[in-house]
């Protein structure tokens, strides 16, 4: 059973159905038809495993359910049932309800470590598919461990990365539209184990993960003016990134290698885009125009740089190298660009758009070629990609004097759109690597 990636964009069968053939998933451009999983509840095997055993089974189906791409057949309609781990399976039972993948699994708690084993089996084929997997923790980190199980199930039946067990920062919203509370927070990709990382005294803003994960940038306006500070989330400590009197810093996103900075900086009305050393605080000026340029956002490789500016009159995108130097206009469409984020894949640049009072995400070539809008809205902003470059999740507004901010997410193809549930609003997301 695995996935085969062709040049279109969509999900379909392909092939008869035979039992000793592997199942074969193509995306091209025909209807979407989700693949259908059975998940039975995992097995407990210790008395206190009982209930973390199907709230880990749940996690896995909704793991999978979410991404578009599978289709859960309920408990209601299974023939067999699966009482042991290491049974042989009945696929000819599971095969009568039109399965085609099975995901088996067991639990075994003791005091407060956790070990879930699991197995996929490609009922088709009668055969499990790659080994047996275990993973082993604490009864606080569960719910990681069901993300791993799914992001494994993920990999071995789409080819595509894992992206399950990761974490997104966000900018979280209470209050009414005209005087809205702004806080930090850091959730589980799918909105769970929400956690504050700032009070909601001052303004903060574009939130942005480290490349390693543990540390997040934000601008924040405590100080009267936007500043730029760099957090440590395991203990919450903070440090301003200083910069020269009469100026605001604001837009900041890491390197790839996490020791550089790159930002937007005005000084005397003027906007252009700047690195830092973030150990040394030595600063370098990338661009010198009357223009606004902003939004700054590294390829993965660091070589070079996306940003928008409104050089050419309106505000487009741009491509030039990490060192500063002549930039490439890379959008020609109608309508204005802005917060370009480079995919992980290096292939792709996610954005903005707005035109005719619209706006849209989108994702183009770098060369500008192949542009798709993805999304439109009263207001769609803020685009980050999924550690694996297959999902985008931004954050829309809707209109009027009582309207709210919500995470969305997306794939790549435009299928798919679903919102992201947090405990209030919330926007600015930065979505986190894989977690180690």
């Amino acid at each position: 059973m695995f996935l085969s990636i062709c040049a279109g964009l969509t999900l379909f069968l392909t092939g008869p159905l035979a039992a000793q053939e592997p199942l074969r998933i193509i995306i091209d451009e025909a209807i979407i038809e989700p693949l259908p999983v059975a998940v039975p509840t995992f097995q407990a095997e210790s008395a206190e495993a009982s209930q973390l055993a199907n709230e880990l089974a749940r996690v896995v189906a909704a793991d999978l359910t979410g991404t578009g791409l599978f289709r859960e057949i309920p408990s209601s309609a299974f023939i067999s049932t699966v009482n042991d781990f290491n049974a042989p399976v009945q696929y000819a039972d599971w095969k009568a309800i039109n399965a085609q993948a099975l995901v088996t699994g067991a639990v075994n708690v003791q005091g407060n470590n956790v070990n879930v084993k699991f197995r996929l089996h490609d009922v088709f084929s009668g055969a499990e598919l790659g080994n047996g997997l275990q993973f082993s923790g604490t009864t606080e980190g569960w719910r990681r461990m069901a993300h791993k199980v799914a992001d494994a199930v993920y990999a071995r039946i789409t080819g595509e990365g894992p992206y399950f067990d990761s974490r997104v920062v966000y900018v979280s919203e209470t209050g009414p539209k005209d005087d809205r509370k702004k806080r930090l927070a850091i959730m589980d990709y799918d909105g769970a184990n929400v956690q504050y990382l700032t009070d909601s005294n001052a303004i903060v803003l574009a939130p942005r993960f480290s490349p390693s994960g543990d540390r997040v940038l934000y601008t924040s306006y405590e100080s009267g003016f936007p500043r730029i500070y760099v957090l440590d989330i395991g203990s919450v400590q903070r440090r301003v990134l200083e910069s020269a009197e009469g100026t605001m810093s604001f837009a900041p996103r890491f390197s790839p290698s996490g020791q550089t900075v790159v930002y937007s900086l005005t000084q005397g009305g003027n906007t252009d885009i700047h690195s830092m050393d973030i150990n040394s605080g030595q600063s370098v000026r990338l661009t010198n125009t009357p223009a606004i340029e902003t939004a700054p956002s590294y390829s993965p490789d660091g070589t070079r740089i996306v940003f928008e500016s409104d050089r050419s009159g309106t505000q487009q995108l741009y491509v030039m190298p990490a060192t500063g130097g002549e930039a490439q206009r890379i959008s020609f469409g109608e309508g204005r660009y802005g917060t370009p984020v480079w995919s992980p894949r290096g292939d792709l640049v996610a954005f903005t758009k707005q035109n005719k009072g619209r706006f849209h995400i989108g994702v183009m070539r770098l060369d500008g070629s192949q542009e798709r809008l993805l999304t439109a809205s009263f207001l769609d902003e803020g685009p980050t990609w999924a550690p694996n470059g297959r999902v985008i999740m931004f954050s829309r507004e809707t209109q009027g004097a009582g309207g709210s901010s919500t995470l969305y997410s997306v794939d790549i193809s435009g299928r798919n759109l679903r919102p992201v549930s947090t405990p209030s609003g919330g926007s600015d997301p930065s979505w986190s690597p894989l977690q180690k």
